[in-house]
């Protein structure tokens, strides 16, 4: 099942054969089991990290190879720290990494935890990949990362596994697409003065199996309206967002009543009772855009 990494297809082996951390791993002197497509996501999201003094925690140690790989990536400067429920994981503590035992769909443990080890720069989750365990420990994770900091959880594929409960409404997931949601809806929110315990998330990215959180309070604050200044220009400019045959319907108002073109209000009117407000033609566009959510 588990391929060595000279043995990867051509197109695999060249991608990952140019990156470092690729060339740690091959090395490790204790077992990790690891997809190939994750290397270069690795690199992408840490490598802004190297040398510097950073708290980085692994959730799920193994054999121990990964943390030996992180501390080797990520240099002297990094405090690394493993967490799992094996009691035997502890005897990688005389490599000189930190050793948690605990149970990350423990909502005990974390505050423990984090009331140990304080504010973290990095969590990656490799741990159990039940839908539970990952929902919680990204939850009780938000705000124990330091703004600038990432949360990733990886091997998301098992949102989509029966071994795992899923498919389900509550998977993984799912529960990422809910916090996008809540990242677009904050500028309704803004409107309502209204702030969410999640706001700390900047953005969301989404790879081949793994998610990354990028975490920062000072950038998630919640959006203002904005015009360049009163002194600009705006001059017979008017929003046709709505439905993109709006124009059609207008130049037939102005060549047979084209006095009308000079009443503003006209144009919003129309507008909202022909589109707005039309549900022949909200159900035509919902047939035609609907194909693109098919499997």
């Amino acid at each position: 099942m588990f391929k060595q990494p000279d043995d990867l297809a051509r197109e695999s082996l060249k991608i990952n054969s140019s990156l470092r951390l690729f060339q740690i791993y091959k090395k490790l002197k204790y077992v990790s089991l690891k997809i190939d497509s994750y290397f270069q996501v690795y690199e992408e999201i840490f490598t802004k990290y190297v040398n510097k003094e950073i708290v980085f925690v692994e959730v799920g140690v193994l054999g121990g190879g990964s943390l030996q790989m992180w501390k080797e990536f990520f240099g002297e400067k990094a405090r690394i720290i493993g967490i799992d429920m094996n009691p035997d994981a502890k005897k990688l503590e005389k490599e000189g990494f930190e050793i948690f035992i605990g149970n990350q769909s423990d909502e005990k443990f974390w505050d423990n935890f984090f009331k140990k080890v304080g504010k973290i720069d990095i969590l990656l989750d490799d741990g159990g990949h039940q839908n539970k365990q990952q929902i919680l420990t990204l939850s009780k994770s938000i705000e124990n990362i330091k703004d600038g900091g990432v949360i990733v959880v990886e091997d998301t594929h098992a949102s989509y596994l029966k071994k795992f409960g899923n498919p389900s409404k509550f998977s993984f997931i799912n529960f990422s697409k809910h916090l996008v949601d809540k990242i677009n809806y904050r500028f309704l929110k803004s409107l309502k003065k209204e702030v969410d315990p999640e706001r700390r998330i900047f953005s969301i990215n989404f790879y081949e199996s793994i998610v990354a959180f990028n975490i920062n309070s000072g950038k998630s604050f919640l959006p203002t309206h904005l015009k360049n200044n009163d002194e600009a220009v705006m001059e017979n400019v008017f929003d046709y967002g709505f439905n993109d045959n709006f124009p059609k319907l207008q130049n037939i108002i102005e060549k047979k009543y084209p006095k009308l073109k000079n009443i503003p209000i006209l144009k919003k009117i129309v507008r909202y009772l022909f589109y707005t407000k039309n549900f022949f033609i909200r159900f035509k566009d919902y047939l035609y855009i609907s194909k693109f959510f098919k499997k």
